[in-house]
């Protein structure tokens, strides 16, 4: 029996963990995906942003994460004013225009390391901002969520495996791809614990109405082609919780989100992101466990409290998403591309055995 690597064994654990994950969104999905933000969320950005720093978060350019922080702040700002009614005029396509800026730059960032040309492309990227319009759908939510924690994590572990070379991983791959068709087709039509009133109450926002959860599902719902007439807060709602396209949906934001923060806990011997200095590890638990505590406390509360750093998170690593794709690009062109064989050089001893060889070729045998 062939002993796993231990990069294998990590995959092993890691196809454990999707099923694991897979199974308990097939039974409670909102309350599942309400733990898992709260719970593993805080501790994810907080140790991801921590690792990517020491890694000058892949990027060319010195102050590159700088600008993206500046993005994140705008966004939050635009979101704060929007709950909380602070009467700033802010245009409307104003968070949609940041997420394209902070999407090509990013590319930028990875790309280019000449100061002039990051100028002029930024610069570019800032002008054409007003067709992000056309976007807006993948742009403001689906790119700071589920692209995010599935798409760009089914990069990432491709990318790993195809650098490992472990088959484990790219099977991996294979069954976080056919994960979301089991959650779709196994027991669809079957409800086994129904969503609770505190998980209603977390997923719509409280009092205060933060109901981003809830508008994540709408809008797969709607993407998808479903019925969405009646866009009345009562019809969503049901459509939400109680129709089999909106428990399917929750399905699917459940697992992606669970597996997603378990697939970076899971990796902590290859990726080492808790090697760090001891004072900034202890201000990563102290912030933790507040954050825990938040949520706790008032849902709601915790949402709000963290909403700046679970986006900064989201646009802090998009560099490394597109260091993600380039290196897959090179590891498949280097496993299927062959190189011309270039000539070899013919030295002295080739010389002298090339015309032995000749000799015993004219010689008699």
């Amino acid at each position: 029996m062939t002993k796993l690597s231990a990069t294998e064994r990590i995959d092993a654990v890691n196809i454990g963990l999707m099923l694991v994950s897979c199974c308990v969104a097939v039974m409670i999905p909102f309350e599942l995906f309400l733990f898992s933000y709260a719970i593993l969320g805080p501790m994810h950005y907080l140790t991801e942003i921590s690792w990517l720093h020491d890694r000058n978060y892949y990027t060319k350019g010195r102050y590159d994460a700088l600008f993206l922080l500046i993005i994140g702040v705008l966004v939050s700002i635009t979101f704060f004013n929007s709950i909380y009614r602070l009467e700033i005029d802010i245009p409307a396509q104003f968070n949609t225009q940041l997420a394209w800026v902070a999407l090509l730059s990013s590319l930028v960032f990875v790309l280019v390391k000449n100061t002039f040309y990051r100028i002029v492309g930024i610069f570019l990227i800032i002008v054409t901002s007003q067709l992000s319009s056309h976007f807006w759908l993948f742009l403001s939510v689906f790119l700071p969520t589920l692209v995010h924690v599935y798409i760009f994590t089914g990069l990432f572990m491709l990318y790993g495996a195809l650098k490992s070379k472990s088959r484990l991983g790219i099977l991996s791959v294979v069954i976080l791809v056919l994960c979301p068709i089991l959650l779709f087709n196994v027991y669809p039509d079957t409800v086994f614990f129904p969503v609770s009133d505190y998980g209603k109450n977390a997923y719509v926002g409280g009092e205060q109405g933060v109901g981003f959860f809830q508008m994540h599902i709408q809008s797969l719902v709607s993407f998808f082609g479903y019925k969405t007439e009646g866009t009345n807060m009562t019809y969503w709602l049901n459509e939400v919780f109680n129709s089999k396209t909106g428990i399917l949906m929750a399905r699917f934001i459940a697992f992606a989100y669970t597996y997603h923060y378990l697939n970076w806990f899971s990796k902590t011997r290859v990726i080492q992101w808790h090697k760090v200095p001891k004072a900034r590890f202890a201000i990563v638990i102290i912030f933790w466990v507040v954050s825990i505590s938040l949520y706790i406390y008032n849902y709601t509360m915790g949402l709000l409290w963290l909403f700046f750093l679970s986006y900064l998170h989201v646009l802090l690593e998009l560099p490394l998403n597109y260091t993600s794709v380039i290196g897959i690009g090179k590891s498949l062109k280097e496993r299927f591309v062959k190189s011309p064989q270039q000539p070899q050089p013919i030295t002295g001893s080739g010389v002298q055995s090339r015309n032995n060889s000749r000799k015993r070729m004219s010689s008699p045998s």
